[in-house]
Parts: C-alpha cells; sequence; structure tokens
C-alpha cells in the first residue's frame, strides 16, 4: 500500500506540493485528477523515489521511501508519462533486461516476459528494435515491463497517452483485474473518463494541494452537487482564484 504523511515539495520558492496526507490501501485503485502544473507529476516522482520530499515521508507497503528505497522499489511498478526505452534493442530483449534488473531468474523470467508478451499484444513488434516502435507501441511496452515483476504497487503517469482504443481498453481491463486481485494502483491522468470508469476513489489536485477525495458518489456529496458530472466538479474545484478573491485574502 501507499502512505504519504504531511508530504510537501519546493522548488526554490515555489510550492508543488503542500502538506499531503494520503493512504492508498491493497487493491484499491486510485486516480489523481489536475489539471497542468497542479503538482500530480511531483507526488508522483515522490513515490517511486525520482525526487525526495522536502519534509513528511512517503511509504511503500511500510517501506520509507527515502530510507529503505531499494525494498520499496523492488515492490513498486512504475510507468511514466514518457515512455523510455532503449531504442538498439528489440522489445523483447528490453523485457527480457528489466525482468533480469528485477532479479528474476531465467525460466521465470521467459515465463513473465511470454505472458506480457501475449497480455499486451506486442507480437506483431516485439522483435522490432525499440527505435521504430510508435508511442503506442511504447506505452504498451513499457507497461509490460511494469508488471514484469508482479509489483504490489504499481504508480501510472497518464496511462492512456498515445494509446488506440483497443489497447486502451486493454490496459483498462488489466489494471482493474490487477487491483482486483490485489495491486494497489496510483495513476495520475487527465482523463475524466478513465477515472469515472475504473478508478475506486478519486483525488482532485489543484495548486499543490489536494481539495477532494473520496468516490465520486462522496465527493458529490460534499461538494452539495448531487446531479453534477465529474468535468462539472473538476472544473469547479481547480477554477482559478478570481482577482477580487486574491485581493480579499491579501486584504
Amino acid at each position: 500500500m501507499i502512505e504519504l504523511e504531511h508530504v510537501s515539495r519546493t522548488y526554490g520558492q515555489k510550492l508543488a506540493v503542500a502538506d499531503l496526507s494520503l493512504t492508498v490501501p491493497r487493491g484499491e485503485l486510485f486516480a489523481l485528477l489536475g489539471a497542468n502544473g497542479a503538482g500530480k507529476t511531483t507526488t508522483i516522482k515522490m513515490l517511486v523515489g525520482l525526487l525526495r520530499p522536502t519534509s513528511g515521508t512517503v511509504r511503500i507497503c511500510g517501506h520509507d521511501m527515502a530510507s529503505d528505497g531499494r525494498a520499496a522499489c523492488q515492490l513498486l511498478g512504475y510507468v511514466p508519462d514518457e515512455p523510455y526505452l532503449y531504442e538498439k534493442l528489440s522489445g523483447r530483449e528490453f523485457l527480457h533486461f528489466i525482468a533480469g534488473m528485477y532479479g528474476l531468474a531465467m525460466a521465470e523470467r521467459q515465463e513473465r516476459v511470454r505472458q506480457a508478451i501475449e497480455q499486451f499484444n506486442l507480437e506483431g513488434f516485439v522483435d522490432d528494435l525499440c527505435e521504430t516502435y510508435s508511442h503506442g507501441m511504447k506505452q504498451r511496452t513499457v507497461f509490460a515491463a511494469a508488471l514484469l515483476h508482479d509489483p504490489a504497487v504499481l504508480v501510472i503517469d497518464e496511462p492512456m497517452v498515445g494509446l488506440d482504443p483497443r489497447s486502451a481498453r486493454i490496459v483498462k481491463d488489466l489494471l482493474r483485474a490487477h487491483a482486483t486481485a490485489g495491486m494497489t494502483i496510483f495513476m495520475s491522468t487527465h482523463s475524466l473518463a478513465v477515472a469515472e470508469e475504473i478508478a475506486d476513489r478519486i483525488g482532485i489536485f489543484a495548486h499543490g494541494r489536494l481539495r477532494c477525495l473520496g468516490t465520486l458518489s462522496e465527493i458529490k456529496h460534499e461538494l452539495h452537487a448531487d446531479e453534477a458530472s465529474l468535468e462539472q466538479l473538476f472544473l469547479d474545484v481547480t477554477a482559478e482564484p478570481s482577482t477580487a478573491t486574491l485581493l480579499a485574502e491579501k486584504l
């Protein structure tokens, strides 16, 4: 599971994430929504150990990412918003390389790679060099790589970017199936429809702060907007403050 306790992150004078406390339990698919610059990617980079919090604690399955990051990362899968592959490897070679990095024995590695190729329908291009892949092919290959070691926690930044409708359906079904089987999934997305369709809980981020948290019905109830769509709720929560409001706050 994922635990963030009073996590903040600054870049110089800019506060990117402010006092974030959040727990995502085992088997939950959590979707984080927010406008560009809201702090979503900074949060994800702290979750996977690419950034250290300025203050606060990040834990993955009980392991402190700052003091026990190696153990935390062994339990973690990560799909970034921009898929990166080694261009002079084929997709199959890349998958074997990643499996080896996680210490899988050869027999298990071969079986996991075979399953991943089948699950993500990579057969048509997996033996071509990665430099020839479209964005969608890269995204599917990176997804497959992130799941090779059967992580307890999967963190995804914008999972549907570049995927055609069939590939998106495969990914959504797999995410839902993995969550049902007990995997904890933290997903940042701009796709409100995807969040509404597959997420157990939703968080809405604005200006570095978690403004709303809960199921869609709970958020609607909290905001006294039972008839509103998720789109309308998102627009209301993330709206820029008016000039009058900013002046009033200064006064």
